[in-house]
């Protein structure tokens, strides 16, 4: 029966692939001129990471950067049918040769992957870059044994934070509080705080707070802002609790099957692809505040009239006791033991955050 299961996906993955494979693509009659045409799937759609960064460079400056020699087509995975948990698994059959995967979407099979982007792991973007910094060999090298996929780029989002109807000055006084979340992990964040977490999709979030079935969400501050949090809620937390790390990958195939001036020109663009992306996350974390608060330095939102609860010591005192007694301990019982070990050679030497091997 199992193997039956696995054959049918497997038959559905090929149907899929027959849809999505063609890594090149005639684009001219004459073959002197003809333009080979990469198929991708890319993050989130209407967030300005795809936006402004991932859709121009791949429909755009491909194609200026080879004198049209190459080209690209991409999708946002969210509206290309792609289901979002699948994603890592598509691209190691092949199904979907380059591709983006949210960390919180495929973590629930890969649980080891979470690592980089617990809650409350990182306060800013420099933790961040830190502490993926030390789990990025182990990455690639997971990814590429264990998975058959190239690691081309890490994406970063807008910080992950607390909008709220009702005031609040410290963490501690969201006890009791129904709080959305969209990741296991924050989840467990929330649940240590003796809240209660509500997984919920964007689009559920206003008409649950406008229906009162919660009472506060967990969003990135800008996309808050873009969703009209800024009109539903009117107390935002300073705090990243997480960020939403996305992978850019390819399958191992489409990557080796490349021609070889474009795997070296996609080699040294797609870090500067990745830079640039990083940069918004870190600029839109900044305008997303400010334009819930209704500040000048709003450009592109919708100015609100939202106060900031600022992160006081205690905050960030309990921020780091709920990560070492809670967040962490529950990642290790759904990554295993071998995890610990894994925690402690990488993320635990650059955060000081150690895992216990012996529970």
């Amino acid at each position: 029966m199992r193997q039956a299961f696995k054959n049918k996906r497997l038959g559905a993955a090929g149907l899929l692939l027959a849809a999505w494979w063609c890594v090149f693509a005639a684009g001219a009659q004459t073959p002197a001129v003809a333009t080979q045409t990469l198929r991708v799937v890319g993050g989130l759609a209407g967030l300005h990471q795809f936006t402004r960064n991932e859709e121009p460079f791949w429909s755009k400056d491909l194609a200026r950067l080879t004198a049209g020699k190459y080209a690209a087509d991409i999708v946002p995975f969210d509206r290309a049918g792609v289901p979002g948990p699948e994603m890592l698994r598509l691209m190691q059959y092949g199904v979907v040769p380059f591709g983006t995967a949210l960390l919180s979407n495929v973590s629930a099979q890969n649980p080891d992957l979470a690592a980089p982007d617990l809650a409350g792991l990182n306060p800013d973007l420099a933790s961040l870059k830190k502490n993926l910094a030390a789990f990025r060999p182990y990455l690639e090298k997971n990814l590429r044994e264990r998975h058959g996929v190239e690691l081309l780029a890490v994406y970063t989002y807008p910080a992950q934070v607390i909008f709220c109807k009702n005031p609040f000055a410290s963490l501690s006084e969201l006890a009791g509080r129904r709080v959305r979340v969209s990741s296991v992990t924050q989840s467990d964040f929330v649940s240590a705080l003796n809240a209660m977490p509500v997984v919920l999709g964007l689009a559920q979030v206003v008409p649950s707070l406008s229906s009162n079935s919660i009472e506060c969400a967990i969003t990135g501050s800008m996309s808050g802002n873009t969703l009209g949090l800024a009109d539903h809620t009117r107390f935002i937390h300073a705090m990243p609790i997480t960020w939403g790390l996305a992978l850019f990958a390819a399958n191992q195939a489409a990557w080796a099957a490349l021609p070889g001036d474009l795997r070296a020109l996609l080699s040294q663009e797609l870090p500067k692809l990745e830079a640039a992306i990083w940069a918004e996350g870190e600029r839109e974390t900044g305008e997303g505040f400010a334009c819930n608060r209704g500040l000048p330095s709003c450009v592109e939102g919708r100015k609100g009239r939202m106060t900031e609860v600022p992160v006081s010591a205690q905050d960030d005192k309990q921020r780091k006791e709920l990560l070492a007694t809670t967040v962490l301990p529950r990642w290790l019982s759904r990554c295993g033991t071998r995890c610990a070990e894994l925690w402690n050679q990488t993320i635990g030497k650059s955060s000081g955050v150690k895992a216990d091997t012996h529970p």
